[in-house]
């Protein structure tokens, strides 16, 4: 009986797994096609391939008409380049050429409009020689004056804070547009000039003082030495304070000057031989010493730097700095043609007066202009003149190293700093054209150039 029962039980149980398996396998294949016939109802473009590296992406579907319509509505109201609506209507905005690699029309913004160009008339250029491309140049009026101006006060102190209004120029006596106006420093291209003629103590005074003169200068100033005694020399080309310079003023330092005294032509110490009774020994004639010609070419000097200084560039304050005991005596080139250079140039002169020209009142005597002693010691007012001429101001006479220092200081601090002042002149006829230039400020002194002489017109 129990056996009965559980073959029964088995075969129940068998008959239960039997109906649930083929139940599972039944639900199982439903949801298998009811997948099949979903993904075959999907459209195969929203599902894109995967990228394949032998076959390119295949360009997307074209727009619908659904959303063509949209993109017309938003083209209505579509800004232009200038802010604007874009009133189109019901024409649908034009589309750009449809792109053939994609096949899509492409939105490309609208390119930047082109700045006008402007010509110049044909002919009015001219053409370089060799290549034959056009050559254009800036102008430059030659008309244009350059007036440098210092303003001091009463005790010599430098007058600064000035405008353009408190200046008026005059040429010929004729009021002139001031068309440029400044008060700042400029870089200094200075010819500094030694007299290697004064006597040997005076010359090594001055030679000790050297060191000071280099520091007066600038690292933005170039510098050029000069010399002159008989003859004048350039000793070194213009260069900036540095090594070059250096050795430049060390040479000077190895010359030496003029024996002091007059020159010896008679006596027991004369260049004649041995005398007895008033007889030479060797000879039955007296012989005649001459003394020896004696030569200062200050003008040729200053001349030579001059030609130099008008090479160097026209946005440097040109000067000359001249170390001397002011004689001149013997020069090629004469004074009124050596001044006109400076004055065309806009070449401005200062001075250091030594030995007898530092003596108080000795400019004074020498303009008593007498011939015999001119005879024999040449020119000594030549210096102040080219000085007042130019805009230097005055000669510095010093006697002492300490003086002559703080001079090379004082000097070049005046030359950069100067008020500069520029017009176009009216007229340009004629030769010399005399300057005067004023400032409203009492109790004033002003030193500027005292005029011109204009360049010719350019062919």
């Amino acid at each position: 009986m129990a056996t009965k029962i559980n073959t029964v039980a088995r075969v129940r149980l068998t008959l239960f797994l039997t109906l649930f398996l083929k139940l599972f396998l039944t639900t199982l294949l439903g949801v298998w096609m009811l997948a099949g016939t979903v993904a075959a109802q999907q459209k195969p473009e929203d599902i894109p391939d995967a990228p394949s590296a032998t076959r390119p992406i295949p360009p997307p579907p074209p727009p619908s008409p659904r959303q063509e319509a949209e993109d017309a509505a938003k083209a209505q109201t579509a800004p232009n380049a200038s802010g604007d609506g874009v009133t189109t209507g019901s024409k649908e905005m034009p589309r750009s050429a449809p792109d053939s690699a994609t096949g899509k029309a492409d939105q490309q913004p609208a390119p930047p409009p082109m700045p006008p160009v402007r010509t110049v008339p044909a002919g009015s250029v001219p053409k370089d020689a060799d290549t034959g491309q056009d050559l254009y140049t800036i102008s430059r009026p030659v008309n244009f004056v350059v007036v440098p101006v210092t303003v001091k006060d009463s005790d010599g102190r430098l007058v600064g804070g000035l405008q353009s209004r408190d200046f008026s120029v005059l040429e010929n006596g004729v009021r002139q547009k001031l068309t440029y106006f400044t008060s700042d420093p400029f870089a200094l291209s200075a010819a500094v000039i030694f007299d290697i003629g004064m006597p040997d103590v005076g010359l090594h005074k001055v030679q000790q003082t050297l060191s000071a003169l280099q520091g007066a200068f600038s690292q933005f100033d170039e510098i050029g030495i000069y010399t002159y005694s008989s003859s004048a020399g350039r000793v070194a080309g213009f260069t900036a304070v540095g090594n070059q310079l250096t050795a430049a003023l060390d040479q000077v330092k190895g010359y030496t000057g003029e024996n002091n005294g007059p020159p010896v032509t008679s006596g027991p110490l004369g260049p004649q031989g041995p005398i007895i009774n008033g007889m030479p020994i060797d000879s039955q004639v007296n012989p005649v010493s001459a003394p020896p010609k004696i030569a200062r070419v200050m003008n040729d000097a200053i001349l030579l730097a001059a030609r130099d200084l008008a090479k160097r560039d026209r946005t440097r304050r040109k000067i000359i700095f001249i170390i001397s005991d002011g004689r001149e005596i013997g020069s090629t080139a004469s004074y009124q043609d050596t001044l006109k250079v400076l004055l065309t140039q806009n070449i401005t002169l200062y001075a250091v007066g030594v030995e007898a020209a530092a003596i108080p009142g000795y400019d004074r005597l020498q303009r008593l202009h007498l011939p015999k002693t001119r005879a024999l010691v040449g020119y000594t007012d030549i210096l102040p003149k080219y000085v007042s001429a130019t805009g230097g101001g005055t000669v510095y006479s010093e006697l002492g190293k300490a003086e002559i220092e703080r001079i090379y200081a004082q000097a070049i601090g005046e030359a950069r700093n100067q008020y500069t002042l520029g017009y176009s002149p009216r007229s340009t006829i004629g030769g010399y054209r005399q300057i005067d230039v004023r400032v409203r400020r009492p109790d004033v002194k002003v030193y500027a150039k005292d005029g011109y002489y204009p360049l010719p017109t350019a062919r």
